[in-house]
């Protein structure tokens, strides 16, 4: 079974994290949808660069020469292997969400929103396994996750980068599971940084969920929460966790250029206090 997140207009809404249509935005501008799903739903939140106007930022432009390239079918060959499809069956039907693998015996991070309230949990690697997952701990402040996967072994860990290292312009790669698609590559470059991004909390009493976000023309859509942000080197920056849509009359997200990573230095620092 799966259910719509319904479009909201005019307000923010509370977090519907798993269910088949995709989160959608509200009529400011500055608004963003988180990106859970395949069988997914949305998070509706806010976005801000305090003193400037959205689409600028106040992070000057590092140049870059025009000749440089990235060789996308490298990357993806190296960290394919470290990106899983995270499924979830919850009271409200069933999800699709990605992850990244942290350690060989199956410790996988992926967004709080992409596991809260699951039931049953899978994770599905690169070689089609599919196989039981728990959640060892998660964190709706940060909006990320960590999960065991059952009886594994011998996988292969993502590296991460140091993401203040980042910078305007740097050629990106997104990996995941958008709409279910398993296993997909999109490019882009970081576009932005230090968005600040915020969503509700999951409930209407719980507080907001902030961060300090790398904004990316990668496309990303719903399925790809939890998945990485990889930079030239086959290394994760991020962890993509929103989008921004403006699609709300039709009810349908999808990705328009604006999307919004963790940065890994984050990542890493909550999953081994969640770990």
């Amino acid at each position: 079974m799966t259910q719509d997140f319904p479009a909201v207009r005019g307000s923010l809404d509370e977090p519907r994290p798993f269910w088949r249509r995709t989160g959608t935005v509200v009529t400011s501008a500055a608004l963003i949808a988180a990106l859970f799903g395949g069988a997914t739903g949305g998070v509706i939140g806010a976005l801000n660069a305090p003193g400037s106007p959205v689409g600028t930022s106040t992070t000057p432009v590092a140049l870059q020469s025009s000749s440089s390239t990235v060789d996308v079918s490298g990357i993806a060959a190296k960290v394919l292997p470290s990106v899983v499809q995270v499924n979830v069956a919850a009271a409200q039907g069933e999800g699709i969400g990605s992850g990244v693998i942290l350690s060989s015996d199956g410790r996988i991070l992926t967004n709080n929103h992409v596991v809260s309230g699951a039931q049953h949990v899978t994770v599905t690697f690169d070689d089609g396994r599919t196989v039981n997952a728990k959640v060892l701990g998660a964190d709706t402040g940060s909006d990320l996750a960590v999960l065991q996967a059952e009886g594994v072994s011998g996988l292969t860990p993502a590296t991460f980068a140091d993401s203040d290292d980042v910078r305007i312009g740097d050629q990106v790669v997104a990996i995941g599971s958008p709409e279910g698609l398993q296993g997909t590559v999109t490019s882009g470059i970081v576009s932005a940084l230090d968005r600040t991004v915020t969503v509700p909390g999951s409930t209407r009493r719980s507080n907001p969920v902030s961060y300090q976000a790398i904004q990316t023309d990668a496309s990303i859509n719903p399925g790809n929460s939890g998945g990485p942000l990889i930079n030239a080197a086959g290394q994760v920056v991020g962890i993509n966790s929103a989008i921004y849509s403006p699609t709300a009359e039709s009810g349908q997200a999808g990705s328009v250029g604006i999307g919004f990573a963790i940065p890994s230095n984050q990542a890493e620092q909550i999953a081994d206090q969640l770990a």
